[in-house]
């Protein structure tokens, strides 16, 4: 029943800036983190940004200073703020969250997956 959409990908020209979204809803107790993961054609997929149910962060070592990872957590929602973007930022972006969810016999955890959204960076 926990479901992710992202939102706010599309096509922008180097340089730019785009903010994407990722609202969760549904039978959620906690939500334990929340993050990023992009994948390229061909390429694995990897991980962007990630921030804890605390509140820390982590960042991909080679897009740190560009990206930045922000949460709203009354409104279950993580946000991507991407700068400065580059031809090769361009992939299919995933939402990503660990959360334990609501069922008939208590709380179960797992990681719940968004259905991607599309940023392409090109002139």
């Amino acid at each position: 029943q926990v479901q992710l959409v992202e939102s706010g990908g599309g096509l922008v020209q180097p340089g730019g800036s785009l903010r994407l979204s990722c609202a969760a809803s549904g039978s959620i107790f906690s939500i334990n983190a929340m993050g990023w993961y992009r994948q390229a054609p061909g390429k694995q997929r990897e991980l962007v940004a990630a921030i804890t149910h605390g509140g820390s962060t982590n960042y991909a070592d080679s897009l740190k200073g560009r990206f930045t990872i922000s949460r709203d957590a009354s409104k279950n929602t993580v946000y991507l703020q991407m700068n400065s973007l580059k031809p090769e930022d361009s992939a299919v972006y995933y939402c990503n969250a660990d959360i334990s969810a609501t069922r008939a016999l208590g709380h179960v955890r797992r990681d719940y997956w968004g259905q991607g959204t599309q940023v392409t960076v090109s002139s």
